[in-house]
């Protein structure tokens, strides 16, 4: 593993005399009560400012205060004029500039491109707040302010939009938001080191264009040096047979045995091309392995991707740039990339070095006040409200699902505080936070259940480039014990004050079921009622897409929650999520899905249709109509896009297949497909022939409906899907559904830090 300067090796800078401030100021009337005469970083975000570590304003602020430097935060400026972005003065080092925890687009539109209302990260959930593509307005103010103060931009607007980009919301693609914004440094993923590394430097005079070594950083050169190695991608990843697919109904035990499931040690990233073929193991691997030869007695190398011009009209190269990248995630192993823009190179340094226990435990406990800014006044901050009794326990993901955006931002290592840490700040909100109940909400993070765990062996680690550690099945060298996490929610339950902890954060079934003590404590004590998890879909088409475990997994897992649930005495259930529209999926998928839900009892009353954010696999599939979980070339098979509203809305309506709004669409859909033997009365039978007496649609009665007709949030206290517990003819006669709580987030957007 690479090493890394730890956060509290620096030399704190002169302004450390004036201690941490009780909020970071937004106003010069604070700055005054501080008594600065002015700020050294000032931070702009399309968030409101909540001094919390879930908010990555809070956690950036906070971590270069504690490193001396004066930070002040101008929140959700008015970006028509560069007059809020004066407002503070002229910061002494730089402005960091960052669109928020979400996206601004994915903020503000919906899946169906439709613009939201309202926005959980402004006071009062007021909508239109930031701008459309906030990176880039706020950049431009900024310089319109100061033209010689540096912008660093970041945050997973930024972060997402480092190289070339499919951009969803123009149907193009896009070039570096670096580019666009003409920003002097992009910092991506968590940035805690490379932002404290970047502001020290600039607090030593050294200017922004020398910082060209930073990890977790991009920069533009005008050229390249000539001391480095440079490797065209297209020649390091071989065009080469593809694998079958897996089968996703296996479980993954099944699919681990079957595949070989493991990393190679010490042989991945070393293997010669035309030798690669030649291994036992090669067929096994090459979904997940790029064959990079690192330049002998050298590490001075870097991978020059397609340019940006070249995947903008090839839609290959951008699927085969984006299979680049994501096999260039490993701190450990991955290489500096480098793509053309014009006459331009952007520059990006490998991802940084993971924060080890004891950083990450500092971080976490940074002088934070756990609540929103004073000037908000009693308003309510809809995030806020929903996380302010939680506690992050982890980061990372190396599930790699291939619409999820978490493994780009956060990293597939994961990285985890301290069990003494999470008590500690569950004893602080307990203690400080206002209108506390005794309920913790989550203990959690990108996933309830990785909490340490991570590669068995460092060397294997290192040498690793494998997408995901849990498809197409387990690989043997992760650690899949769960006694950690155990042993936490144990310990956590036990505090005085504590009455009942909670899990929300999305659980990794497949994971869960390697471990029955954990699922037992889990079913036992931290489910209320109901256990949200995501198999995505039942049919193989999506899932060897998705990178997602099967249904036997899933009927594992079911079968351990009920069991636990009956000896705890509990009458509880799954409650199943599914994404239509995803790429790889044809309408008979949907059509198999929609007669699955109904056989076992499921309603969807909100559905989630897939939504292609920047940098995600599964967006290159749909804008490229390629594969690039696997080798590519220009006769690899197209992978099925549901594109164009009507087949989005149809695949919706699939989901909702109980809505009677939904049925004219289904009928006319089912009698194409010549599956017409589907409608009619009959228990087996998924829709009826006729409309109910006296049924009016929402669309003639104004109102939006979901599914097939609406693309809108559920509201608060809704759930995504619905279970009676009764078989679906007495559901119908009953008529009876209980309302889950929150729905998730989408997932893309689960990050709870810059």
């Amino acid at each position: 593993m690479q090493t890394a300067t730890p956060l509290h090796a620096y030399r704190k800078y002169w302004a450390e005399c004036f201690g941490p401030a009780p909020f970071l100021p937004m106003s010069r009337a604070e700055m005054d009560q501080l008594g600065w005469d002015s700020c050294d970083v000032i931070i702009i975000s399309g968030d409101a400012y909540v001094d919390h570590p879930s908010f990555g304003m809070a956690v950036i602020g906070r971590v270069l205060e504690n490193q001396g430097f004066r930070v002040g935060i101008i929140a959700q400026p008015d970006w028509q004029s560069k007059d809020d972005f004066m407002a503070l003065g002229k910061p002494n080092l730089c402005y960091a500039v960052s669109a928020g925890n979400m996206d601004s687009m994915i903020n503000r539109y919906t899946a169906d491109l439709k613009i939201r209302q309202d926005d959980a990260y402004t006071p009062n959930n007021e909508g239109g707040k930031r701008p459309d593509r906030a990176v880039l307005v706020y950049t431009q103010r900024c310089k319109e302010a100061y033209k010689d103060v540096p912008v660093i931009v970041g945050g997973i607007e930024a972060s997402l939009r480092r190289i070339a980009h499919y951009d969803y919301w123009s149907d193009k693609v896009r070039r570096s938001v670096l580019v666009d914004a003409k920003a002097d440094l992009l910092l991506y993923g968590n940035a805690e080191r490379a932002v404290i590394d970047v502001v020290h430097r600039l607090a030593n005079g050294e200017q922004t264009n020398t910082m060209t070594n930073i990890r977790g950083t991009a920069i533009m050169l005008s050229q390249l040096p000539d001391d480095w190695e440079a490797k065209d991608s297209t020649r390091i990843d071989i065009p080469g047979p593809i694998t079958e697919p897996q089968n996703p109904y296996m479980d993954t035990q099944a699919l681990n045995q079957q595949s070989g499931g493991n990393c190679a040690t010490g042989t991945q990233g070393k293997v010669e091309a035309e030798d690669a073929s030649n291994t036992q193991d090669a067929n096994n691997r090459d979904t997940q392995i790029l064959r990079f030869v690192a330049p002998e007695g050298s590490n001075k190398s870097y991978v020059l991707l397609p340019s940006f011009e070249k995947v903008r009209n090839d839609k290959i190269l951008y699927a085969h740039t984006s299979r680049v990248l994501h096999l260039e995630t490993n701190p450990a192993n991955a290489h500096t990339l480098v793509q053309k823009h014009g006459d331009r190179y952007v520059w990006l340094n490998p991802p940084p070095v993971p924060l080890s226990t004891d950083e990450l435990d500092s971080v976490f406990e940074l002088p934070y006040q756990r609540v929103p800014h004073p000037a908000y006044g009693d308003a309510k901050i809809p995030a806020y409200e929903m996380i302010r009794f939680s506690v992050n326990i982890m980061r990372g993901c190396f599930g790699g699902c291939s619409f999820c955006s978490i493994t780009e931002h956060e990293g597939r290592v994961i990285q985890s505080r301290s069990e003494d840490s999470v008590i500690r700040e569950i004893e602080k909100i307990r203690d400080l936070t206002p209108g506390f109940t005794g309920i913790i909400s989550d203990l959690g993070g990108p996933t309830a259940n990785m909490y340490h765990l991570n590669c068995k062996s460092e060397e294997i680690h290192a040498n690793c480039r494998r997408l995901s550690c849990v498809y197409p099945g387990i690989c043997k060298n992760l650690k899949t014990d769960h006694s950690a996490t155990t042993q936490l929610y144990r310990r956590a339950r036990q505090i005085p004050g504590i009455k009942r902890i909670f899990i929300a954060s999305g659980l990794r079934y497949d994971l869960a079921v390697e471990d029955p003590e954990y699922v037992k404590e889990l079913v036992t004590h931290h489910v209320g009622g109901y256990l949200k998890i995501a198999p995505e879909h039942s049919e193989d088409g999506p899932l060897s897409k998705m990178m997602k475990p099967g249904m036997g997994t899933y009927y594992r897992f079911k079968e351990l929650f009920d069991h636990f649930s009956k000896e705890a005495g509990k009458e509880q259930y799954l409650i199943p999520y599914f994404i239509a529209a995803h790429p790889g999926t044809r309408d008979e998928d949907m059509m198999n899905l929609a007669i699955w839900l109904k056989s076992n009892g499921f309603r969807a009353d909100q559905v989630q249709a897939f939504y292609p954010s920047p940098m995600a696999s599964a967006t290159a599939m749909y804008h490229s109509g390629k594969d690039p979980l696997h080798r590519l070339n220009y006769k690899t098979d197209d992978v099925a896009v549901p594109k164009g509203a009507r087949q989005r809305r149809l695949h919706k309506a699939f989901l909702r297949y109980h809505d009677p709004d939904n049925w004219p669409m289904l009928r006319e859909a089912l009698k194409n497909m010549g599956k017409a033997h589907l409608i009619g009365y009959g228990k087996k039978h998924l829709i009826p022939p006729t409309q109910p007496a006296n049924h009016r649609s929402a669309n003639q009665t104004g109102a939006n409906v979901a599914g097939a007709n609406s693309a809108r949030q559920p509201r608060k206290g809704q759930a995504l899907t619905q279970h009676t517990g009764l078989p679906p003819r007495k559901q119908k006669a009953t008529g009876k559904t209980k309302p889950l709580g929150k729905p998730r987030k989408n997932k893309s957007q689960r990050s709870r830090t810059a």
